[in-house]
């Protein structure tokens, strides 16, 4: 049937949001979301289960602080939700909010230049509204513009990330229903190989199962970006799993693709253990959250590009860092 009322709705939504200030940003959200709605943001705004909430939590006090701001989005998705076998229909937008960053934010203090919020965001659209939202954004990657150093340990690449190599990702039209479940079936074959550190092959034979041998991995501030299945195994894939140990199994609450493109995420995707020290921290016994969003563009039967955003301010605060805090106390 395709998803042009779901698109809308959620390209009007942002027409409107992007536009209002203060108290409007509450008159937007009220007319455009559920009166149950639900929405889920990174640390430390968390879940909120209202839309007054959400504008004054997180809106609000972001507008004030990046002035004029413009949202620059590079994909723009729909799909059915395979977790719910078509239950559900989710719309999925990733890019960046710019703006000038003119006033304090979470303890980071203003540079009075342009800054860009990296952010990826699922709408799940009911009867009109935005029902469910999960906006997962990266504030250590809006920390490093503003100068702050939150990772000092950071293996791969810090880069104001661009959106896919074909600029062919704005699917405001609707994509062939054919191409979108072949990018589902190439994420279940990668999701199946490699999403429970199982298979018994070299780590880079294994992701040359799914990827193509230039992928790009477009990493959370932490992490990084990095290139080549060779570099993604040596600064990315192989620390992550020699730092982590005893991972649950995934589970999303959304997965969808259209087109070349797809994405999930989940509220944990999964958990695991930093038994082997990560990221410099040292290491643990406790079992902790990873909040995802992956992107993925498609290119033939394999995976071509990912946009990676991880909670990496709750993973720290559930070792006992508080990143945000360290900068508000140097304030007092």
């Amino acid at each position: 049937m395709g998803f042009q009322a779901e698109k809308q709705v959620v390209r009007e939504y942002y027409g409107a949001l992007d536009k209002a200030e203060g108290e409007g940003i509450t008159a937007i959200l009220n007319a455009r979301t559920s009166c149950n709605y639900i929405w889920r943001g990174f640390h430390p705004f968390h879940m909120q289960t209202n839309s007054q909430a959400v504008s004054e939590v997180f809106w609000q006090p972001f507008r004030r602080a990046v002035t004029h701001m413009q949202r620059r989005m590079d994909v723009f998705f729909a799909g059915d939700n395979l977790i719910d076998e078509g239950g559900s229909i989710w719309v999925c937008s990733m890019g960046h909010l710019m703006g000038l960053f003119d006033n304090p934010w979470l303890g980071i203090q203003p540079t009075g230049k342009m800054i860009m919020l990296r952010y990826a965001e699922f709408h799940k659209v009911v009867e009109g509204k935005i029902a469910e939202t999960a906006f997962y954004f990266d504030i250590p990657h809006f920390m490093i513009q503003a100068g702050y150093t939150p990772f000092p340990d950071q293996a791969a690449a810090h880069l104001v990330q661009p959106g896919p190599m074909p600029h062919d990702s704005l699917l405001f039209a609707d994509a062939a229903p054919s191409a979108g479940q072949k990018t589902l079936d190439v994420m279940h074959k990668m999701i199946s190989d490699l999403g429970q550190w199982k298979n018994d092959l070299p780590l880079e034979e294994e992701l040359a199962l799914s990827w193509h041998d230039d992928m790009i991995w477009w990493g959370p501030a932490g992490i990084g970006a990095t290139y080549t299945i060779a570099r993604y195994a040596q600064q990315h894939s192989g620390p992550f799993r020699a730092g982590l140990s005893d991972r649950s199994g995934t589970g999303h609450i959304a997965r969808i693709a259209e087109g070349d493109y797809g994405g999930f995420f989940g509220w944990p995707n999964f958990k695991a253990k930093a038994t082997g020290g990560y990221l410099g921290l040292p290491p643990s016994d406790k079992s902790c959250e990873f909040r995802v969003i992956d992107i993925y563009r498609r290119e033939g039967d394999k995976l071509k590009e990912n946009w990676v955003f991880i909670d990496m301010l709750h993973f720290f605060n559930q070792q006992g860092i508080d990143i945000l805090g360290r900068l508000k106390g140097a304030q007092q």
